[in-house]
């Protein structure tokens, strides 16, 4: 038999040891309710709030940085979207202010200074992309396209029809062959006047066709006269 003093230096010894393992387990539980479990992989937090309830656990509220970046190409879209609106109402807008096509089509005018060309000189310009010869016309070039008998010419047309009343000396002519589209020469051919190469077509001093393929006269472009020495054209 065991003496009742053995027994009474047991009791006291095991009741703090069965409390101090209850304390440490209940720490252990606090501290897994504290920390965070791990992810396997790194996220940013865009925001983040920490809640406590009463038995004082920490929950932590985060949002994933993908969110933001949804967000960001919503923003992108609706402001592409609002870029192509805006455009697609002041373009008509803005086409209003050009130059409709018949403007356009008709080529805008240009003035040539006559002075510097000498008599009996042909300078060659351009209109709407087109050649233009300018004769100066000598006294001699004159009275030859005038003796013509217009009735004889495969175009008639008289030499008056030709040019502008008071500047008989000046001839302005749109320098394409009417046979084919080619340049001709000036001074050039049995009549003085222009010769193709290419086919062989000749006019006068007035731009009649006289002789070869082509059909008509070279065509006169649309000008008058500014002043003594200058015309527009177009």
């Amino acid at each position: 038999m065991h003496s009742p003093g053995e027994g009474a230096n047991k009791a006291p010894l095991i009741a703090p040891l069965g409390l101090l393992f209850r304390r440490m387990e209940s720490g252990r539980s606090v501290r897994r309710r504290l920390v965070a479990p791990r992810r396997s992989e790194p996220r940013r937090c865009a925001a983040r709030a920490d809640r406590t309830d009463k038995k004082g656990t920490v929950s932590v509220t985060t949002m994933s940085s993908a969110e933001p970046t949804r967000r960001d190409f919503l923003y992108i879209a609706t402001g592409a979207a609002a870029a192509v609106g805006t455009g697609s109402v002041l373009w008509p807008m803005i086409a209003q202010m050009n130059p409709d096509a018949s403007t356009i089509a008709a080529g805008a005018p240009i003035e040539v200074d006559l002075a510097p060309i000498a008599e009996g000189q042909v300078i060659k310009v351009f209109w709407r992309g087109k050649p233009i010869f300018i004769d100066h016309r000598t006294k001699k070039e004159i009275d030859e396209a005038r003796a013509v008998n217009v009735a004889s010419l495969p175009d008639p047309a008289p030499d008056s029809a030709r040019v502008k009343e008071g500047h008989e000396q000046w001839l302005v002519l749109i320098a394409i062959c009417t046979h084919l589209g080619c340049i001709p020469l000036a001074h050039q051919g049995d009549y003085d006047g222009f010769f193709c190469p290419c086919h062989g077509s000749q006019y006068d001093t007035a731009g009649r066709i006289r002789r070869g393929p082509a059909p008509l006269n070279l065509a006169l472009p649309p000008y008058e006269f500014l002043s003594d020495s200058k015309i527009r054209i177009g």
